[in-house]
């Protein structure tokens, strides 16, 4: 039997504030050596904490940020959200969406997955709201593609140990939670009476690294907050 590497070297995408930022501390708490890439430069500040600055808007710059990197996992936390109606669709946010939400992991993941080692892990963050949503429709399809994108590799790595998951909060307490695009569609509180907390996120995407969740792979975790019910 082949033994669970030690993993111990993360990618994580959108480090710079929100879900992705709470990743890549609670990675670092467990003692990960994180290379966060954002647009924006991070305030996190740890001597194994590394900041590349990209435009995940941009394929060649993607692929200049993942130059040289090395990762043991990869982690899609970027993403951003328009809301609009049909009829009244920004067809210039969808188009920016499915850049952020799919065309630039798949970038990445194709880049680093040359250097990942056998039983490495990718997690993608996904979103509830992939079921659909009214005045959601164009982030909703980003989001559902993800289900796609998320199960046919991890069917493609199985053979090499690699995983591949997905990560589907609802409602969860970020700065994009907050921005003025999206206020014409304002968030459900769960049945737990509060947002999604980051930290409980990043809590499952740890997990879902950790050497006791190499058996789980094409799956949808959904943190829900009872609105499942």
């Amino acid at each position: 039997m082949n033994p669970v590497p030690d993993l111990r070297r993360a990618v994580v995408t959108g480090a710079s504030s929100g879900i992705g930022e709470a990743i890549a501390i609670r990675l670092l708490q467990e003692g990960w050596h994180v290379t966060g890439l954002s647009r924006r430069a991070s305030v996190i500040d740890h001597p194994n904490f590394a900041h590349r600055s990209v435009d995940l808007s941009s394929d060649s710059a993607i692929r200049a940020a993942a130059e040289g990197l090395r990762a043991d996992c990869f982690v899609h936390a970027a993403g951003l959200m328009s809301t609009n109606p049909l009829g009244e669709l920004d067809i210039e946010a969808g188009a920016r969406m499915w850049q952020l939400h799919v065309q630039a992991p798949t970038v990445l993941a194709d880049r680093l997955l040359s250097r990942m080692p056998s039983g490495g892990r990718i997690v993608i963050l996904g979103s509830r709201t992939a079921a659909g949503a009214a005045g959601r429709s164009q982030y909703a399809a980003t989001k559902a593609a993800l289900t796609g994108l998320t199960r046919s590799w991890a069917a493609e790595l199985a053979p090499r140990g690699i995983t591949v998951n997905l990560v589907s909060p609802a409602a969860t307490d970020t700065p994009m939670l907050r921005d003025p695009a999206r206020a014409n569609v304002a968030p459900k509180l769960p049945p737990i009476g509060r947002l999604i907390r980051p930290e409980e996120v990043a809590a499952t995407v740890a997990f879902l690294l950790s050497a006791g969740a190499a058996a789980i792979t094409g799956q949808n975790i959904v943190i829900c907050g009872g609105s499942s019910l």
